[in-house]
């Protein structure tokens, strides 16, 4: 009987509960596909802490190399890391995780050679079918084939390298930082990273435990910033910073403890790489994004372009118009120089220099950039997703104040508010968005969709 992956094959990665939905037998073919489909003859693979990934990683290098493609795994790493090594060696790529997801869940994030993503509209849909049609008697001997090699290379410290030469920290002064790691993969890659900094680094939850034996994580959940807020007030830090399970996402935490909006560091970074790039370029930003955003790109004499969630089409979109720089909601930040990946340390290493490239406290800094108030995503447990986004639609439709749009989700705009309601590509939920002028007409748009999503 062929498998039915359709649970497990998502949008623009694999991500299910081993061995419930998938094991190494199952990785093993994942790797036979994936080297049909990019027809390499040569990949990288790297992988996180969890308990799964070591195992699920070396099957699926069976399974490449039994293609006769020869394989380099890079062990222990970021996700980011891994997109480095897919661009450094111009290799196609396959790393290991379930990112913010529970212990029992892993994954694969795939990529062609220079870090180019391979989603369902590039090649997953493809490899989906394969190992479907494998499932029962195990992907076909290709004859004569030989077998490729399987070597091992370490490429943190030319990954840490690489970041540090896309930003001047030469001359900042002195900052005293608290990274919460989550026990994921930013306490492997931030004391390299951070090694010749002047920075003091205070570290949290930096031992590699796939378990998150301290909390999710995720840090866009505001319970699991908490303690680094807390850390950041007790030490008397300049800023905090707090990594996902994966490390390919960074969240910002202000002197004053409070969270940062992923928009504002959207800006921020925005605004510095346009400087960087003489004050022109193309900037990608998502539509659940702050107004400021598109403000604060277009006022440094850069073009926004705004396209939807989710990292596979913010690269396909930087690739096509040639970004210097793309930011998303979730903490994600993607740039030209780093082969249109995201990597969420870059985005730091660029709020430490327009931090430490100054006196005022990263508060202060960051107020130009952070101009209207958000809603944060809110999330709700949904039957009927289709039916409920149409009668939202309906629900506004005969006013001719608003504008909408449906390039992800359904989307409505006017004078003083927006929102996005969008369904989840992995679960069965509608997720919310509201951004206004002003907390008053947050809240009652926020309530007014709500009893809508959740009628």
């Amino acid at each position: 009987m062929v498998a039915d992956l359709s649970q497990l094959v998502k949008a623009y990665d694999v991500r299910g509960v081993v061995p419930d939905q998938w094991d190494e037998p199952l990785s093993e073919l994942f790797g036979a596909a994936f080297v049909q489909v990019t027809e390499a003859d040569a990949i990288v693979i790297g992988h996180d802490m969890r308990p799964s990934s070591p195992g699920l990683a070396a099957a699926f290098a069976r399974g490449a190399a039994a293609r006769g493609a020869d394989v380099t795994l890079i062990g222990l790493c970021s996700t980011d890391q891994l997109y480095y090594a897919s661009g450094a060696l111009d290799l196609p790529g396959a790393m290991f995780t379930a990112s913010h997801n529970p212990a029992r869940y892993n994954g694969i994030k795939m990529c062609r050679a220079g870090a180019a993503p391979v989603g369902q509209d590039t090649g997953l849909t493809e490899i989906r079918t394969l190992v479907e049609n494998w499932s029962t008697d195990g992907a076909p001997v290709q004859a004569p084939t030989t077998p490729g090699t399987i070597t091992e290379r370490d490429t943190l410290t030319d990954y840490a390298a690489h970041l540090l030469g896309l930003v001047d920290l030469s001359a900042i002064r002195p900052l005293k930082v608290v990274v919460d790691a989550g026990n994921g993969m930013g306490g492997h890659t931030v004391p390299t990273v951070f090694a010749g900094l002047p920075v003091d680094l205070v570290p949290m939850y930096f031992e590699l435990d796939g378990t998150f034996p301290n909390h999710e994580a995720n840090p866009l959940d505001p319970k699991n910033i908490l303690d680094l807020q807390a850390r950041v007030l007790a030490e008397g830090a300049d800023l905090g910073l707090a990594f996902d399970g994966d490390a390919d996402r960074c969240f910002v935490v202000d002197e004053r403890g409070s969270g940062v909006s992923p928009s504002a560091i959207t800006a921020l970074v925005a605004a510095r790489e346009l400087a960087r790039n003489g004050g022109e370029g193309i900037v990608i930003h998502n539509l659940i994004t702050s107004w400021s955003v598109p403000e604060v790109i277009r006022e440094n004499g850069g073009t926004p372009v705004r396209t939807r969630v989710g990292h596979s089409f913010i690269k396909a979109e930087m690739a096509e118009h040639g970004a210097i720089f793309g930011g998303e909601h979730s903490a994600h930040y993607y740039f030209r120089d780093f082969w249109n990946a995201d990597t969420g340390m870059l985005a730091a290493l660029h709020v430490l220099a327009a931090l430490g490239g100054g006196d005022a406290p990263l508060s202060e800094l960051l107020a130009q950039y952070d101009r209207y108030t958000g809603s944060g995503e809110i999330n709700s447990t949904v039957d009927d997703q289709t039916g409920r986004l149409t009668a939202i639609k309906a629900a506004y439709g005969d006013r001719d104040d608003i504008t909408f749009d449906e390039l992800d989700g359904l989307t409505a705009t006017s004078m003083d508010w927006w929102f996005n309601v969008r369904a989840s590509n992995t679960e069965p939920l509608l997720r919310l968005n509201v951004e206004a002028r002003d907390e008053k007409t947050l809240a009652a748009v926020r309530d007014e969709v709500l009893t809508l999503i959740r009628a």
